[in-house]
């Protein structure tokens, strides 16, 4: 039995009409695995389905805006000022406390939309928010600061804000809004969701027993952007290369990534090397990134494959990338010198 998506009513100051009313998920929906791959499909009007085994979900209330569901996980979109409110996205029909991966691009510009894990919760009624990126504009502005929670290589801020008389999946209704919004902001990574929902417990936020849709999302409020994203279920695995070392050599050599600062034009990797002290560390940077600037290593080049080397200061080292566009992780092999 399906459900109407219901209208936007005006603009809601914590964003939350963004999601609340984007695409109300149907309770007991569950997500077949295609038998084989669905082609590429743009939507541009408010609709719920099922795409290459995936739950979607897609609102707006006017103007130009649409998502290209592709292979898996993964969709596109883009919008420009003519749209007020839109809201898509891929995940999956029930919430539950998975480990989810994303990776993608994220335009935000100076403008206001974010980029969350997004659910719902009954019994009772919860809307709940694990905010990755946004742009000019905190999407828990407003919301009582209820502490921090510290994982997936981030620091969150966790909040509560209350909605009284909104829409939600249930119809109008008065409820609780939880938020995890990270200080540090990113457009791919591992969300451990277990984490946030056992912050929000131990900071006396209690979610639902019943669990309504889980979806990445992306969001944009009178503003213009695009994103491309792919989210599947499980935790990163790290790109790494384990190698032979030459005669008389010891050990495998391992390089692991792991998420430093993200700013608007530009994020910061960390690199943990083991196996050996003498190593050969490639990074191989897509298109359009470039090396800003790097610390505890002897980096060369700054575009394509760059090079780093011991310098006398250990086997961690980090870079700034300049993302020019592109927020996705370099690949990274390691080799014994």
């Amino acid at each position: 039995m399906s459900e109407e998506i219901p209208r936007r009513r005006g603009r809601v100051r914590l964003l939350t009409a963004a999601l609340c009313t984007a695409a109300m998920a149907i309770a007991g929906v569950s997500v077949a695995t295609a038998a084989h791959a669905e082609a590429d499909r743009t939507v541009s009007s408010n609709t719920t389905g099922t795409h290459n085994g995936y739950y979607f979900s897609f609102w707006k209330d006017s103007g130009n805006a649409s998502m290209t569901l592709r292979a898996d996980g993964r969709y596109s979109s883009s919008w420009d000022r003519s749209t007020n409110n839109w809201v898509g996205g891929k995940g999956w029909a029930t919430g539950t406390r998975r480990t989810i991966t994303y990776s993608g691009t994220y335009n935000p510009g100076n403008n206001n939309t974010y980029l969350a894990l997004y659910g719902w919760t009954r019994s009772p009624l919860i809307e709940y928010y694990i905010v990755e990126n946004f742009g000019s504009y905190n999407p828990s502005s407003g919301a009582t600061r209820m502490g921090t929670v510290t994982t997936d290589g981030g620091t969150y801020d966790i909040l509560r804000s209350q909605r009284v008389n909104a829409p939600s999946i249930d119809g109008t209704q008065t409820f609780y809004q939880f938020w995890s919004v990270r200080q540090s902001k990113r457009s791919s990574g591992t969300i451990t969701i277990a984490n946030h929902f056992d912050a929000w417990a131990r900071a006396g936020l209690n979610l639902g027993t019943n669990h309504s849709y889980q979806i990445m999302a992306t969001e944009g409020y009178q503003s213009q952007g695009s994103s491309d994203i792919t989210v599947r279920e499980g935790g990163t695995t790290t790109p790494t290369s384990p190698t032979t070392p030459p005669p008389g050599g010891g050990g495998n050599c391992t390089a692991t990534l792991s998420a430093g600062q993200q700013f608007g034009d530009r994020f910061n990797l960390n690199v943990a090397v083991s196996g050996t002290s003498n190593w050969n560390v490639t990074l191989n940077l897509n298109g359009g990134q470039s090396i800003q600037n790097s610390w505890n290593a002897a980096v060369s080049g700054t575009t394509g494959s760059v090079t780093a080397r011991p310098n006398g200061s250990g086997n961690n080292f980090g870079v700034t990338i300049m993302a020019n566009g592109n927020w996705t992780w370099p690949t990274v092999t390691c080799t014994t010198s």
